[in-house]
């Protein structure tokens, strides 16, 4: 079947019309005759009438030729890749005794017939003439002044329907040059030799077709090949060599930097750069252009899913004469169905299977062919050189040689279903031929293919590039994207601008309030002004003010003022009885009409006192006092509580959050994590949603949307929400990666690589070193409350000494790494709520730039563990270990050591945490963990060693408040309240919560510092009112102080908010008999 069937269309013509030309030139100065001839596919289409013109002027040929565009000859195929050829021939004078004219071709010019193949039914082009070598037409393309053509091409009708439109394809492919070719290839002396490339493509579903490229020209080193060249017609020779460039065509540069292929490493680069330049090199810049039917887009598809590497054959022909016929002359000894230099490229086509991917242009190293490999890496059974070369055979006609693009029908790939034996026969073979037969691999295959083996030796590599019109797999636009995550959640509405009519009512009687005060001072003015003594001398005297007081309402009622003020006030107190009050009907009883009105009355008086201070108080009293915290604390305080597994705690703080402000995506975000970490997935997947419908681009939401619902198995909609999310950040690391590994868990390897390679694309697009995203996990906290006990910070200077007792210590002790070879303990330290943690603490992921990363798969772990996502978390560390920059370092065994102690699998944890350790010494979050298991196992010591030695270390640990948490409480369990005090203080100027200050006043006190120790009890009560030890602290505080009173309503707060500390509640009661008061009983 030819290229052209698979659709069913009738022949249709195709009419070129070649209109005018300019600044043409001939043989003579004054004027020349000329005719212009058309070719197309081999045939001559027609010559115009020969045309006399001046020189420099237009020429009007007004030729009009045609072919029919059918299944049978000149097929759409031959449209895709052959133009029509236009020559233009002058016509000299005939010179004495000449019985024929003598004709010079002047030039040549090529028209693309590519727009009838998009839908076009006509268009119009001026073809630029390219001279004939001798023509007298190079010097005017010398001058800028380039002859050309005017060209209009129309059919009847468009060749392609809408629908045949849609579904089919064009397939470019562009053999451009093979560097660093084996030594032994030497220009020849003699006739030259031939460079074949040949692939096979699919046009329909039912064929497949062989490419050869078989003008490949031999080029010696010591320069680069120029960039932009123009790519070639996959033609023969033509008589102007110009013609032969495809019209805005090229081959761009790209440098080393080709992110696809087999030399892609850094390592690569400086042989590409030295072979580039120095060495030998056979260029072809030869494009071709497929037409794939819909069949054969979906053929290619299917082998590119069956097998992705697709085999680029490289051959070098013999050396051919040509007798005076111009036809060529080969060895008589040549055999036919050899084939020398035999190589092979395997091409990497899954990246065309990427959504919206066009184009792959890539660098392939050349290995020697062997079909045994051919079979295994892309399931072919034969090569096409072979096939190509037994088919001129077998119709009697010579092996591949000459200078262009051709293509033959392909029969090496078995389609389903058939079976190999049936496939037709060679025809007959000229007499004296040997016949070459289906043989095995072993039969026809030689054992070493010593001339391929030169490819591998040399290091040879070929540039290839493949480029689609449509992609094979459409991307979806943005648009759409954003379409199905509305359809999944929908955008909160705005909320509607209320009237406010309740508020406006009151504002109304305020302002009413106002005129009435600035006119009755105006008449106080007006009667008493010269009579009042400003000055303040003399004290003001009670009965002349009453009498001033009783002539100004005389003189208001008299006046009828009075009257007209209720008139004023009497509308905005109606619109606050039916707005603010909300009665709009009659009283039936009146003890609820006297109750009303009494109600009435306060408020109104309330209202009219807060008008008149605002008119008449210097200050303005209507300030509202700032919030002492803000929402990074608040979002502190909620992960530390959750850190101490108070969660009713961290509840009430990521709810006041939200009443912060609701429309924040970023609180609802942190309340979702908080409910990960809690493991109820339902109500975290609707705090996501609740980020998404606020902020439709909520990127960290997004990407937890996704994999919640890839948890629950609702793929499609996990995809749609990662595909969202790397439409909304196409330079997220994170996202890309997480992409990767969901279709890594669904199996689609292509899709995964794609999604991997655009994660490092963006890792290495990073101009700068930056910290990574801030994905409302780790906020920095305010310190402004250390300032009001300064004077304990000159202490600081005593932990030069606490460090030298520590180092001691450490040189002493036991190492961890060895301590820890048992299994742990689950008991946990109950000094108090500084000391109650978590048996799973909430491990806050490395605060690390992209210089501590390295690679993508742990920038997105710590976002994953950051987040709670322990299972994709996972899948991204066994990524780790499979990537060529990852493999069982530091940051993996800490990782991992994170992901265990999360899950609570506190063994693994400690073996991951060893081989962290065998690695490195010197990184303090690997020692900060070790602290917390050992913590976590009952194992204060040790605890209190690592915990020290992270402190130490000159780079700090990402997380240190769970640090200054637990060492603190360690210290006051074993009485070393100097190093207690030492400890909570750093922690109080590094992130303030009431626990830090807590610790730090109860150090205080026990250093019999009271002062400082209420203090900071008042520090920690301001920022949660609602800690009973804290009142229990300050207690017994105002105890030792005598101040009786605050005793007592701290005691009976520390009862109300019932204090579980009974060691704590002894010492109060014992401290309150020996003083003899602090409790209400006595």
């Amino acid at each position: 079947m030819d290229a052209g069937q698979g659709l069913g269309f009738k022949a249709v013509p195709v009419q070129i019309t070649i209109r005018h030309g300019h600044n043409l030139k001939g043989s003579r100065t004054e004027s020349f005759l000329s005719y212009v001839r058309a070719e197309f596919n081999g045939a001559v289409l027609g010559d115009s009438h020969k045309v006399e013109a001046a020189v420099d002027e237009r020429v009007d040929y007004n030729f009009t030729c045609s072919f029919e565009c059918s299944e049978v000859a000149h097929n759409l195929d031959d449209l895709a890749h052959k133009p029509v050829i236009l020559t233009l021939t002058e016509i000299l004078p005939k010179e004495k005794k000449q019985k024929e004219e003598r004709t010079i071709v002047h030039g040549q010019a090529v028209v693309d017939l590519l727009p009838l193949l998009h839908g076009q039914s006509s268009f119009t082009c001026s073809a630029i003439l390219h001279p004939a070598p001798g023509s007298p037409m190079e010097t005017a393309a010398a001058d800028g002044s380039k002859p050309a053509l005017d060209v209009s091409v129309r059919v009847p009708e468009p060749l392609l329907s809408d629908a045949q439109l849609a579904e089919s394809n064009l397939l470019k492919v562009t053999v451009e040059t093979a560097y660093s070719v084996p030594e032994v290839w030497n220009p020849p002396t003699g006739p030259a030799a031939g460079f074949v490339a040949a692939l096979q493509v699919p046009t329909t579903a039912e064929k497949e077709q062989i490419l050869l490229f078989s003008n490949g020209v031999l080029k010696m080193g010591g320069e680069r090949e120029l960039v932009p060249r123009p790519k070639k017609w996959p033609l023969g020779a033509m008589l102007a060599p110009g013609a032969l460039h495809i019209p805005g065509h090229s081959i761009q540069e790209d440098g080393a930097d080709l992110e696809n292929g087999d030399l892609t490493g850094p390592e690569d680069k400086e042989f590409r750069a030295e072979a580039e330049t120095n060495r030998k090199r056979v260029s072809w810049d030869t494009e071709r252009c497929c037409f794939l039917h819909a069949g054969g887009s979906a053929w290619l598809t299917r082998r590119i899913v069956e097998s992705r590497l697709w085999p680029i054959e490289i051959m070098k022909t013999g050396q051919t004469g040509t007798t005076k016929g111009g036809k060529p002359v080969k060895d008589k000894n040549e055999d036919d169905s050899q084939v020398s230099f035999h190589g092979v490229a395997y091409m990497d086509l899954a990246p065309l299977m990427y959504p919206g991917a066009t184009c792959l242009r890539a660098a392939y190293r050349v290995h020697p062919f062997y079909d045994a490999d051919l079979l295994q890496k892309t399931k072919r059974t034969q090569s096409v050189l072979r096939e190509s070369m037994r088919q001129p055979v077998a119709q009697g006609k010579g092996r591949v040689s000459g200078g262009l693009c051709k293509a033959a029908p392909s029969k090496i790939f078995d389609k389903p279903g058939k079976d190999p034996k049936e496939s037709p026969r060679k025809a007959a073979v000229p007499q004296g031929k040997p016949v070459l037969e289906e043989t095995s691999v072993v039969e026809v295959e030689p054992q070493v293919n010593t001339e391929g083996q030169m490819y591998e030796d040399a290091k040879t590599y070929i540039v290839i590039e493949i480029a689609l019109d449509k992609p094979l797999v459409p991307k979806r636009p943005p648009e759409e994207l954003a379409k199905r995550v509305t359809e999944l959640i929908p955008p909160r509405p705005t909320l509607p601008r209320r009237p406010a009519g309740a508020e406006r009512a009151v504002q109304e009687f305020q302002t009413q309030v106002a005129n009435v005060a600035a006119q009755v001072l105006d008449q106080y003015q007006q009667l008493f002004g010269a009579t009042l003594d400003l000055s303040g001398a003399t004290s003001p005297d009670p009965n002349a003010e009453q009498q001033r007081k009783t002539k100004l309402l005389g003189e208001l009622n008299y006046s009828g003022k009075y009257f007209a003020f209720k008139e004023q006030l009497k509308y905005s107190v109606v619109r606050i009885v039916r707005e603010k009050m909300l009665r709009t009907e009659a009283f039936a009883d009146m003890q609820q009409l006297q109750a009303f009105l009494s109600q009435l009355y306060v408020f109104l008086v309330d209202e009219m006192h807060m008008a008149l201070n605002k008119v008449l108080s210097v200050r303005n009293l209507d300030s509202q006092p700032q919030q002492q915290l803000d929402c990074s604390q608040l979002r502190h305080f909620a992960r530390e509580a959750q850190f101490n597994q108070d969660y009713k705690l961290a509840t009430k703080y990521y709810q006041e959050l939200l009443a912060r402000d609701r429309s924040d995506p970023s609180h609802w975000f942190d309340f979702g994590c908080f409910y990960m970490s809690r493991g109820d997935y339902q109500k975290a997947e609707e705090c996501y949603h609740q980020a998404v419908s606020i902020k439709q681009d909520h990127l960290s939401s997004l990407l937890m949307c996704g994999i919640l619902a890839e948890m629950d198995g609702r793929h499609e909609e996990a995809e749609t929400f990662f595909e969202g999310a790397t439409c909304v950040c196409p330079s997220s690391v994170v996202a890309w990666t997480i992409f990767g590994l969901f279709y890594h868990g669904q199996e689609n390897s292509i899709q995964a690589e794609m999604a991997f390679l655009e994660a490092r694309k963006c890792q290495k697009a990073a101009a700068a070193p930056s910290p990574p995203e801030v994905w409302g996990a780790q906020v920095e906290i305010s310190d402004t409350q250390v300032e009001s006990i300064e004077h304990l910070e000159e202490e600081e200077e005593e932990e030069e000494l606490a460090n030298d007792n520590d180092e001691e210590q450490e040189n002493g002790a036991e190492s961890p790494v060895a301590a820890i070879q048992s299994e742990t303990a689950t008991g946990e330290l109950e000094d108090s709520t500084v000391a109650k943690e978590t048996k799973t603490p909430s491990i806050i992921a490395p605060h690390a730039g992209p210089s501590k990363v390295t690679s993508i798969y742990m920038e997105t772990v710590a976002f994953l563990q950051q987040n709670n996502a322990l299972q994709m978390a996972q899948r991204a560390l066994a990524q780790e270990l499979l990537c060529p920059e990852g493999g069982l370092s530091s940051s993996y065994h800490l990782a991992l050591a994170q992901l265990h102690t999360l899950r609570g699998e506190f063994s693994s944890a400690e073996a991951s945490l060893n081989a962290a350790l065998s690695d490195s010494y010197e990184k303090p979050d690997v020692w900060a963990l070790w602290g917390h298991l050992h913590y976590l196992g009952g194992k204060a010591r040790e605890a209190q060693k690592c915990y020290e030695r992270t402190l130490d270390f000159v780079t700090e640990a990402s997380d240190t408040h769970p640090i200054y948490l637990r060492l603190g409480s360690i210290y006051l369990q074993e009485g070393q309240f100097e190093k207690a005090k030492e400890v909570y203080l750093r922690g109080c100027k590094s992130s303030a919560s009431c626990l830090t200050w807590l610790g730090l006043g109860i150090a205080c006190y026990r250093l019999g510092e009271m002062t400082e120790a209420e203090d900071a009890l008042v520090e920690a009560n301001t920022m949660n009112n609602g800690n009973a030890e804290v009142w229990g602290y300050l207690a017994l505080v105002c105890l030792l102080m005598g101040r009786k009173l605050e005793a007592e309503q701290s005691y009976k707060y520390a009862l109300k908010l019932h204090l579980q500390n009974e060691p704590l509640l002894k010492e109060i009661e014992d401290m309150q008999r020996n003083v003899g008061f602090g409790n209400p009983g006595f």
